[in-house]
């Protein structure tokens, strides 16, 4: 039962009991049911203004869905670029030790660094031909 329908009920047992308008505590309590009432529309108009607004986040969140899908799994976005990916690593040997070194696109990006086994120099000529790259030239 919604706060409307149960201010209605109150309302009917009040006309049922048949009060009469001249007491003070009849024209006090019938106040108070019509506040009620008044009160309980207030609250239900609320109620639905707000399962629309619900319904139009819905609606929202789905679209937004649908664009995310569609941004993120679309094919301009070339994932697959040979370029120095600053969270993947890589693995390469020393030349001169042969150690298995692994490293990160940030020290692929300065070209060069110490093998920490044996300390010689490791220097990375990487050429990249992606579209993104030859843009930059």
């Amino acid at each position: 039962m919604t706060a409307y329908e149960k201010a209605a009920y109150l309302k009917g047992l009040a006309d049922g009991i048949n009060f009469s308008e001249q007491k003070d505590c009849e024209k006090l309590l019938r106040a108070i049911i019509d506040a009620i009432g008044n009160l309980a529309e207030v609250i239900d108009d609320i109620d639905e203004d707000l399962n629309e607004i619900s319904d139009q986040i819905d609606a929202v969140d789905t679209d937004l869905a649908e664009l995310e899908d569609y941004v993120y799994d679309s094919d301009e976005w070339d994932d697959d670029c040979c370029c120095g990916d600053d969270d993947e690593l890589y693995e390469i040997d020393c030349p001169a030790c042969g150690e298995v070194i692994t490293i990160d696109g940030d020290i692929l990006d300065e070209g060069s660094m110490k093998c920490p086994a044996c300390g010689e120099l490791l220097e990375f000529d990487f050429d990249c031909d992606c579209d993104d790259c030859a843009d930059e030239d």
